[in-house]
């Protein structure tokens, strides 16, 4: 600042830092409480600040913030990462032509790159490296003895002309792998997005203790736990996870998120003991029966709806009808009520 700049906005008086502020008085109701009463602390500092005069208001998107970063200093890494049967992966060998159809399927930025199975990740390719390479092989590919012939001048210019031969180049061999971070489960959320910051590298394995693949975070599954879900052009509308039907039945997908499916059917599906532990429609499924259910099951919910498994494979549950009306017994013939 100037010295112009200083006459013009006057002395600093002692009386304007007299009072604490509203991050210096965030800073005292924190400092030295635990973890258990963070919450109801930060919630005294948005209150008092708001009774201050001249106060700037405080939104219920501010607020909703500040509540997910409290929350996000207790999260951990398995807490939010991909889990293993969900990672969109590409084998090293593969050929860029598969690659691009994997990206164009995926609608992910970053994809891991894998050697023969997920428990032996080698790195992950950017779609920007990706890109950069097949304009780099549509430059060259119009040339010929080093000088670019006329047959590709038209082709070259008027958009991206890869030859064959390259787009059957295994994915190894075009140097766009990047390094990847891996990290434990247990690993605090907040020092593995520290880590990405710092080291650049963007997506990480988490690996269990024998050293297989567990699950995959990238830098926005971080960022979404503090600011909410970040939704771009090619993401899925999460509203279309659970559809509702004229008869009074839902068709969901099992990663429908179980708040959602409450909110939805009106009812509790999950004893408070519980709601730390299940996360989605199929992991309530899992919990009931404490097994993988078989395409075709009935399951009854002690709360009055009955889920039919409409797609299911022995390692997961992949589509599930949800019955909110008592339906004939006739149709009720594969019938499992969980055990109590």
């Amino acid at each position: 600042m100037s010295d112009d700049q200083k006459q013009q906005s006057g002395p600093v008086r002692q009386s304007d830092y007299s009072r604490p502020g509203y991050l210096q008085r965030l800073k005292a109701w924190l400092g030295g409480r635990g973890d258990d009463d963070l919450r109801a602390s930060l919630e005294g500092v948005i209150d008092e600040h708001a009774a201050t005069d001249n106060a700037a208001p405080i939104g219920p998107e501010a607020r909703s913030m500040m509540a997910n970063l409290l929350r996000f200093g207790d999260l951990r890494v398995d807490d939010v990462m991909v889990p293993r049967a969900d990672i969109i992966a590409v084998e090293e060998g593969a050929n860029v032509r598969e690659l691009l159809r994997i990206f164009t399927e995926a609608n992910h930025s970053r994809l891991p790159v894998f050697r023969e199975t997920l428990d032996d990740p080698v790195g992950m390719v950017h779609i920007k490296d990706l890109l950069r390479w097949v304009g780099e092989r549509s430059r060259d590919g119009g040339r010929k003895g080093g000088r670019q012939t006329k047959s590709k001048v038209s082709a070259t210019t008027a958009g991206l002309s890869v030859s064959p031969t390259d787009l059957d180049r295994a994915v190894r061999e075009t140097g766009i792998i990047r390094k990847l971070l891996f990290v434990p489960p247990s690993m605090p959320a907040a020092d593995l997005l520290v880590k990405m910051q710092s080291t650049r590298i963007h997506m990480a394995i988490v690996v269990d203790e024998y050293g297989g693949t567990d699950g995959l975070l990238s830098i926005e599954d971080l960022v979404e736990e503090i600011v909410g879900d970040i939704a771009d052009e090619h993401d899925d509308d999460e509203s279309t996870l659970i559809k509702a039907s004229d008869n009074g039945s839902f068709l969901a997908d099992a990663r429908a998120d179980i708040d959602d499916v409450e909110a939805q059917l009106g009812i509790d599906l999950l004893p408070d003991e519980d709601e730390e532990d299940v996360d989605t429609l199929g992991g309530l499924m899992f919990a009931m029966l404490g097994r993988v259910p078989v395409r075709g099951e009935l399951v009854r919910h002690p709360g009055g709806v009955e889920f039919e498994i409409l797609d299911a494979d022995p390692r997961r549950v992949r589509k599930i009808k949800i019955h909110t009306r008592q339906r004939p017994a006739r149709q009720r013939r594969s019938e499992t009520t969980p055990a109590e």
